[in-house]
């Protein structure tokens, strides 16, 4: 008799929305996000729905989508932490939702199953969904157009093109025109492998394109009257910048050949190959042992069940790790593919050394979980004991229902998810709160919020002050470091700065009084020295805000 696991996938799928939905409220310990917000709050303060701005300056560096979600957002519930990441969180649920209809479609439903376990569970998809930015949006986007194109493939459908076209034109949207390498690149790795290249030059395709073209036009015609209307503006230090020719070239190709206004002079063509060991866990290794199998059963000519994941995967993997332009969270977008193809690896009777391969995989990940979070909790000690002591009791819980009610390999497949679980839950509800409470950005914004500094006029001695920028309840002015000594403010006023902008002044034997100090983590990654209580103040500073 076959057995029904169902139940426990959805248990586990429950505890995985749960714990992807924890960090819902958290206060922001990146920039990024913080640079986000700001500008969805400046377009619903400004009554502005086309430019973006920051610090009152104009900005150019992503497209208009997930600004738009967020001051939608904003308008809906008002201007909030959650408010700000609850677009980023439906577009993560609507990236499950393709995801498991894509897989049941080729594979079935129980790897359906597996598949949006992965994709729930997959480290850095719950770490950006917490620390938002634009790759909870792109999952959704990429993986519902290969859904759609597939079905188109097969039949002709309204609904189908005009849901592909859209679904891609709003992934452009989002990162720009180089997210199409992975969705068209997916239908042109189907087409050649099934030996069916002819129909790349049907008509469907081609209504597809212009279609996908249409819906773009929102974008185009943002950045037309922000930068192309107005040639005298400074963008990039230089006039005569285009919006449209950096939307369509600088910011993703221009990127990937080192060329335009933003440039990295390094880069590592491995960078991926062992950043997904961690960004991936604890899946990254089977993954890995299925892209070898998919490639070797090519090259032998087995078919697969389908080619549109592992071609749109693969391709666009490739192409990260040739660009210099490398961020772990950039394969997030991938990450539903990567899910399809992984999972019926996870479920598959395999050869004698792949069985091997997948439960040592397995194995290695869930120890290696659960230890790192009980060295952190016994290093750090962080406090919210009462949530750790919870988590501990709800993985201990399911552990024991998963060993009892399942056989291997699905039992072992299953433990990892619960680790993962365990790990992120403790990460989103105590660790991360101990991060925040060293963030002096968001503890001088709640100073300068105080009824006594109404009347100041606020400014930044950096760009990159985005969460200090979010969190003042009024708006933030940009004032060079080189400009400080001789800018004459609107009185009374105050500058946020950080250490090494105060240490500045000082070289330059600037005029300032400080206000108030705070307490500060500086860094963005985590320091074994500031997880470690006994040395966490050797890794702290402090910011200030100082008055002229």
């Amino acid at each position: 008799m076959k057995e029904n696991r169902s139940p426990l996938y959805l248990l586990l799928f429950v505890l995985a929305l749960v714990v992807n939905f924890s960090g819902v409220n958290l206060g922001f310990f990146t920039d990024d996000p913080g640079l986000y917000a700001s500008i969805s709050k400046n377009l619903l303060s400004s009554k502005e729905f086309w430019e973006l701005f920051t610090y009152n300056q104009d900005w150019l560096d992503k497209p208009h989508l997930p600004f738009w979600a967020v001051m939608v957002s904003f308008k809906l519930f008002g201007i909030s932490i959650w408010a700000y990441r609850l677009p980023a969180l439906l577009f993560f649920l609507l990236s499950l939702l393709y995801t498991w209809l894509f897989t049941k479609k080729h594979y079935g439903k129980e790897i359906a199953w597996i598949a949006i376990l992965i994709l729930a569970t997959a480290q850095h998809v719950v770490m950006s969904n917490t620390d938002v930015r634009a790759e909870p949006y792109l999952m959704a986007l990429v993986i519902g157009s290969i859904y759609h194109i597939s079905r188109l493939q097969e039949r002709f459908t309204f609904a189908d093109i005009i849901l592909a076209a859209l679904l891609t034109a709003c992934a452009v949207m989002t990162k720009g025109i180089f997210v199409i390498v992975a969705i068209y690149g997916a239908l042109l790795g189907q087409l050649i492998f099934q030996g069916k290249l002819r129909q790349a030059f049907q008509w469907k395709w081609l209504l597809l394109f212009l279609l996908t073209g249409v819906f773009i036009l929102p974008e185009i015609y943002a950045l037309y009257i922000q930068f192309d209307l107005h040639p005298e503006k400074t963008v990039f230090h230089r006039h005569n910048v285009s919006g449209i020719q950096w939307f369509l070239w600088d910011s993703q190709f221009g990127r990937f050949v080192n060329k335009g206004a933003i440039t990295r002079q390094s880069g590592d063509i491995f960078f991926y190959v062992h950043t997904l060991l961690w960004a991936f866990a604890p899946w990254c290794l089977v993954f890995y042992y299925a892209v070898f199998e998919n490639i070797k059963g090519i090259l032998q000519k087995r078919p697969l069940a389908e080619y549109y994941t592992l071609s749109g995967a693969v391709l666009l993997l490739v192409l990260f790790s040739l660009s210099r332009f490398q961020l772990p969270f950039y394969t997030n977008t991938i990450f539903p593919l990567f899910a399809v193809v992984t999972a019926p690896s996870c479920y598959n009777q395999l050869s004698r050394v792949g069985t091997w391969f997948r439960q040592i995989s397995f194995w290695v990940y869930t120890i290696l979980l659960l230890l790192a979070i009980l060295a952190v909790q016994y290093f750090s000690a962080p406090g919210h004991i009462a949530y750790f002591i919870a988590d501990l009791i709800a993985f201990a819980g399911a552990a024991v229902l998963i060993v009892r009610q399942t056989g291997t390999p699905i039992k072992l497949f299953l433990l990892a998810c619960a680790a993962s679980l365990f790990a992120n839950f403790y990460l989103n509800t105590v660790f991360y709160k101990l991060v925040i409470s060293y963030r002096g950005q968001i503890k001088a914004a709640g100073y300068v919020n105080q009824p006594p500094f109404a009347r100041y006029h606020l400014y930044s001695l950096r760009t990159e002050n985005n969460v200090f920028q979010f969190y003042s309840k009024r708006p933030i002015d940009y004032v060079p470091l080189d400009s400080f000594k001789t800018f004459k403010p609107i009185e009374p006023s105050a500058f946020y700065v950080n250490k090494r902008s105060l240490d500045s002044l000082k070289i330059l034997h600037a005029d300032f009084k400080v206000i108030k100090a705070f307490q500060n983590y500086p860094q963005e990654n985590i320091l074994p020295a500031f997880i470690d209580k006994k040395t966490r103040n050797t890794t702290l500073d402090s910011v200030y805000l100082v008055t002229k």
